[in-house]
């Protein structure tokens, strides 16, 4: 994950068929993703998009002896 993916939590992500998904937008604060969610809810009616919180998860380092 990159340094920007962990400033920025907040996803807005656009569903597809058969169980797929893409990240659309990512912002700072739910607020800013709720308004772009409406928006582009407003331009493509027929899609559903959700917003949700994806936390950066850091990878435990393995110690080799």
């Amino acid at each position: 994950m990159t340094y920007v993916e962990k400033l920025n939590p907040w996803c807005v992500v656009r569903h597809f068929p058969n169980m797929q998904h893409h990240i659309v937008a990512r912002f700072r604060r739910r607020s800013d993703a709720e308004a772009y969610s409406q928006a582009l809810h407003r331009l493509i009616p027929s899609t559903t998009f959700t917003i949700i919180f994806n936390p950066a998860v850091e990878q435990p380092k393995q110690i080799t002896p």
